[in-house]
């Protein structure tokens, strides 16, 4: 009972207020008809709060979400199945549903009744513009009585999460002239054939056998690895994603590192659609093997929450990618690079491997004065023209630009990418003589 007064609305205390200001006017007053009143109106409250305090209801409550991980500006719907386990049918609950401020306002839904082992179900919808892992719950249920008088609160500790993943774009279906397997076409070979005997070697994995260790190799790395020459030819690809925060612009959803997470995410859906066996690299702590099944959905939970590195260093990403390279083909989505940072990068091209960056022109992200401006377009071609002169592919990237629309670009033959370096040094020649 106590705490059941300690519930009381405001509309309750203010009729228990109303109704000790009557009584004392009417025992001084004399006026028994307002001593009648006063007692209605104190009793009002202290039966709401009997009625609220007694319904030790019995309830179950469960959480679905539809579907529980969405794109970026999609919606979820949530639907809550309140179920009463008692005897005793309920009064009105309120229901309110804890949300993170990312999510929107918190849904409140009212049910009249809910008669003995009676169940309802209320849905409500769901919408982020942040990529991220959200808890939706826990739910609280609000007993109150008809006239509103009382409210008590019961929460259920159970929570939901809805992950949010970067849009994922559909992309052309472009040949990435390159590096084949035996069978298919625009397939990237995971085999090496340098002809050294232990050129054909990698890290050994949990099931291989133990017969097929190599142990000059091994004694060599100082960990076990086992050959490889006897597998299948196959389709691999390792997407590489830039997270240097000095490497990108803007703020936000519209920022160029929100650009640069969505495109990697296509590039991997479509690989994966494709039949590569794919891996997701970071400079943080992300390294994803998407090969087996169910491998597209977490590259994507990653990617949902992968945030900026203030720490960030080329060097160390460049690292990540060798340390378990199987060769095949490398597509990079690149920030803002300083001459040093593409010398590092033209180290992924020493076993011939075939590699694409998708670079961020990430100055078209801030609104630079003429001056500025022309320096940025300098870096950047500058930037270009190393990638270019190492043997990558540079696709080029700006604010407002679509990846279907570039994707093309990625599938030219190394007579268009020349051409291209060509022109990149004319350019760069001409800002230098315009110094």
């Amino acid at each position: 009972m106590r705490e059941a007064l300690r519930g009381l609305t405001t509309r309750g205390r203010s009729f228990l207020a109303a109704g000790g200001a009557a009584a004392l006017s009417a025992l001084i007053l004399g006026e028994k008809d307002l001593l009648r009143v006063a007692v209605l109106l104190a009793i009002l409250p202290l039966l709401a709060a009997a009625y609220v305090g007694r319904s030790r209801y019995k309830l179950a409550c469960s959480r679905s979400l539809e579907p529980h991980r969405v794109q970026v500006g999609a919606s979820s719907r949530v639907i809550l199945r309140l179920q009463n386990l008692s005897r005793l049918p309920t009064g009105t609950l309120l229901l309110e549903d804890r949300l993170p401020y990312a999510l929107g306002s918190r849904p409140r839904v009212v049910l009249e009744r809910l008669g003995a082992h009676q169940a309802s179900s209320v849905a409500y919808t769901v919408r982020a513009d942040v990529r991220g892992r959200y808890e939706v719950g826990p739910l609280v249920v609000r007993l109150t009585d008809p006239f509103g008088l009382c409210e008590l609160s019961r929460s259920f500790p159970s929570v939901d999460r809805l992950t949010v993943i970067p849009q994922v774009v559909p992309l052309p279906s472009v040949r990435l002239v390159g590096e084949y397997t035996g069978t298919g076409d625009s397939r990237a070979r995971s085999v090496a054939v340098h002809g050294e005997d232990d050129a054909a070697t990698r890290e050994y994995r949990r099931g291989d056998d133990l017969r097929r260790v190599h142990w000059k190799s091994t004694a060599r790395v100082g960990e076990l690895m086992v050959r490889r020459e006897e597998q299948p030819w196959e389709s691999r690809a390792t997407v590489v994603l830039d997270t240097r925060q000095h490497g990108h612009r803007g703020e936000g959803p519209t920022s160029s590192f929100e650009w640069a997470v969505s495109a990697a995410a296509s590039i991997a859906v479509h690989l994966r659609a494709a039949g590569y066996k794919l891996r997701l690299v970071t400079d943080g702590t992300i390294d994803v093997d998407a090969a087996e099944a169910g491998g597209e959905g977490a590259l994507l939970d990653h990617l949902a929450e992968v945030k900026l590195s203030p720490r960030g260093d080329v060097g160390l990403l460049v690292e990540r990618v060798r340390r378990r390279s199987d060769g095949g083909l490398v597509i990079a989505v690149l920030g803002g690079l300083e001459p040093g940072e593409t010398e590092l990068l033209a180290a992924l091209r020493g076993n011939n491997a075939t590699c694409i960056a998708v670079l961020v022109d990430t100055s078209t992200w801030l609104n630079l004065a003429p001056e500025a401006r022309v320096e940025a377009d300098a870096a950047r071609e500058a930037a270009a023209l190393g990638l270019l002169s190492s043997g990558w592919r540079v696709v080029g990237a700006a604010h407002g630009d679509k990846l279907p629309a570039l994707w093309p670009q990625a599938a030219r033959g190394s007579q268009g990418f020349a051409y291209r370096a060509t022109m990149a040094e004319t350019v760069a020649g001409t800002l230098g003589v315009a110094r």
